[in-house]
């Protein structure tokens, strides 16, 4: 007998479960576009590094022809004025 009141306490919790997650599936969902966005720091460590990436790319698209310092200069300016625009929100 204690396993059939076992399995009833079961069948009880698995449904008070199902309805609760049937009410919560109907209930709308909050617009993503409203929440605030985490800023991340940018420390010069990861500045450094999306530099060394930028510049790598430009080489890459050039076919690593030209000067590895102009490719690092072209990005580091890329990536300063990208940085800009996201500090202050606005377009340069």
């Amino acid at each position: 007998m204690a396993n059939t009141s076992t399995k009833q306490a079961r069948s009880k919790t698995t449904t008070s479960r199902s309805k609760a997650a049937a009410k919560a599936s109907k209930t709308p969902r909050k617009s993503t576009t409203t929440r605030k966005r985490k800023e991340t720091r940018i420390t010069p460590e990861i500045r450094t590094r999306m530099i060394a990436e930028a510049a790598y790319l430009e080489a890459e698209q050039q076919g690593f022809h030209g000067d590895p310092v102009e490719h690092w200069l072209n990005a580091e300016r890329r990536i300063d004025a990208m940085l800009a625009e996201r500090a202050t929100g606005t377009a340069q």
